[in-house]
């Protein structure tokens, strides 16, 4: 399993937007060979910003790799200038590999 993370730091105005955004859009995820999950979460508000993190698991990190090559990425990513403004400084991709698996 791998699975990758990206962090957002959204302006406070801007969090329904945000949800909006990503409730609306096909991200073209379930077309992807290797993908598992994707998941939109909301953290902890601060004065500045409310964070969210967006996780996606996958087969392997071979899969995530050639999604991030694939048209299906371009396709879902062709939006992303629409939300200049919406943010703390720029996304964080983390990424991570399982070494322990309960299900």
């Amino acid at each position: 399993m791998y699975l990758t993370m990206n962090r957002f730091k959204v302006v406070p105005e801007q969090a329904a937007a945000f949800e909006e955004m990503w409730q609306s859009r096909d991200s073209h995820l379930k077309s992807v060979p290797g993908f598992v999950s994707f998941a939109l979460v909301k953290g902890p508000e601060a004065e500045d910003h409310v964070l969210y993190a967006s996780h996606t698991i996958w087969r392997d990190e071979e899969s995530f790799r050639a999604w991030t090559k694939s048209e299906a990425f371009r396709t879902a990513h062709a939006g992303a200038k629409s939300s200049e403004g919406m943010y703390r400084g720029a996304p964080e991709l983390e990424c991570f590999e399982a070494v322990q698996v309960l299900e």
